[in-house]
């Protein structure tokens, strides 16, 4: 991968105040009321760029798009946003407590050079026409990069690691601690010879995109319409899969909507491939034990690699199915290679979303009949509630995908289900912006 530094623009804090409270996190996990939150925290808060306001009186060239690029550009003539005086390679540090845990999750953002699907950079995930749209029009209107995509390279050696928690141990840029309690701290790499090293070593490696598959494809066309050069290289946060911060959480699938569901009927199903375990409770104490002990099952399976799921039903128990034979895939997934048939959402969207409910895959990408909920905070109780008040059938527990699943797949030039990893914590916008530039013809650098 080849990458460069840049004299990224930042939240000046002499005009904005707190810097920190005007990044954000990424648009798409910001609903309306975080929107709104946002806005109120400051009024420089990148929010108003990546998912501004829309307006009943929105029309084409006056909308939302129009308004973000309105922003940008008075935020730079202000100077709440300036350009850093030195090319760098951003160092970007989060800590954060998962189980009890505490974990620092370091990588580094710089540009990254775009290109093709299997020509050094890999997907993994599905992306949809919509998001891409939108960003596209984000794109045009702005002309600046201003979200991260999540990329990951694989180095044991740890190379550029050792310079990241060198340059963590200097004065931070920014430090933000967000209302999950992860704490974001951004550094600047200003050394020649670092920055030289961190090249170097990037060079031997190829990536494959953890979050911002629709950034990334958004890139992408972005520089196949307007062929600035400026954008063939794109902003990223490389992280590597050795570095000890680096987790994914399980995301679990909440199911609604499903004509003549009968939970008995399903579980009499299930057992054709799987072997399925009862835990009964009578009361809320007895209920929370076992909710345990079906989350301890299915990490037992984890661990010694197979491929179990947890549901809930609203029938006076959890259960625990564990698959019996892997080759029971191949039925209904022929077309994928093995990899891809030995995800543990891969099993459950075609053995018992598809196979036993009817939800294939247009009705898996429309959302219309499952939720995806992340395994984090209060996310799952409140799941099981709406499972409880009738609101939602049935709520399916996944355990994590491994990450060298995750390249498994990748490699194989395959994409998996959506919503397959959650890399937590999410990387937030607002935190450095590479605004594109172009040449004029006296040949100077200008703003495009």
């Amino acid at each position: 991968m080849d990458v460069i530094p840049f004299r990224g623009y930042r939240y000046n804090s002499a005009v904005v105040g707190d810097s920190a409270r005007c990044i954000a996190p990424p648009y798409d996990v910001i609903d309306t009321a975080e929107q709104g939150k946002l806005y109120e925290q400051n009024p420089y808060n990148i929010v108003r760029i990546t998912k501004g306001k829309t307006e009943d009186a929105d029309v084409a060239g006056g909308d939302v798009y129009s308004r973000a690029a309105q922003y940008l550009q008075d935020f730079i003539a202000s100077s709440a946003l300036q350009q850093d005086k030195d090319e760098s390679i951003y160092v970007y540090a989060q800590d954060f407590v998962v189980a009890g845990q505490p974990h620092r999750r370091t990588g580094f953002v710089a540009l990254g050079k775009l290109c093709g699907y299997g020509e050094g950079i890999k997907p993994h995930e599905q992306t949809l026409a919509g998001p891409k749209a939108d960003r596209l029009n984000l794109m045009r209107a702005t002309k600046t990069q201003i979200g991260q995509i999540f990329m990951l390279y694989d180095d044991p050696t740890c190379a550029i690691d050792k310079i990241l928690a060198r340059a963590c141990q200097g004065n931070a840029l920014l430090v933000y601690q967000d209302d999950d309690g992860v704490t974001h701290c951004l550094f600047a790499i200003t050394d020649k010879n670092d920055i030289a090293t961190v090249q170097t070593e990037m060079a031997k490696h190829s990536v494959f995109i953890a979050d911002g598959h629709h950034r990334y494809e958004t890139a992408l066309n972005y520089y196949d319409e307007t062929k600035n050069p400026a954008a063939a290289h794109q902003m990223m946060t490389f992280v590597n899969t050795h570095n000890e911060g680096l987790l994914v959480l399980p995301t679990h699938r909440l199911v609604s909507n499903v004509e003549n569901f009968s939970a008995a009927k399903l579980v009499g199903q299930l057992q054709e491939n799987f072997d399925v375990a009862r835990l009964e409770f009578t009361d809320m104490v007895e209920k929370q034990e076992k909710r345990k002990a079906m989350l301890a099952a299915m990490a037992h399976e984890f661990e010694s690699h197979e491929h179990a799921f947890g549901a809930y039903f609203d029938d006076g128990a959890f259960y625990v199915a564990t698959l019996r034979d892997v080759d029971s895939m191949k039925t209904v997934a022929p077309n994928y290679s093995e990899a891809w048939r030995k995800l543990d959402v891969s099993i459950l969207h075609k053995l018992i979303l598809e196979q036993q409910l009817g939800i294939g895959e247009e009705a898996l990408t429309a959302e219309s009949h499952v939720e995806y909920i992340k395994d984090f905070g209060e996310a799952t109780a409140h799941a099981i509630d709406r499972v409880d008040s009738g609101q939602c059938q049935a709520l399916f527990f996944v355990n994590p995908t491994r990450i060298e699943e995750v390249e498994a797949v990748a490699a194989a030039g395959e994409k998996m289900p959506q919503k397959s990893t959650f890399f937590y914590p999410k990387i937030f916008s607002g935190l450095v912006l590479n605004v594109l530039q172009t040449v004029n013809k006296d040949g100077m650098a200008v703003c495009s």
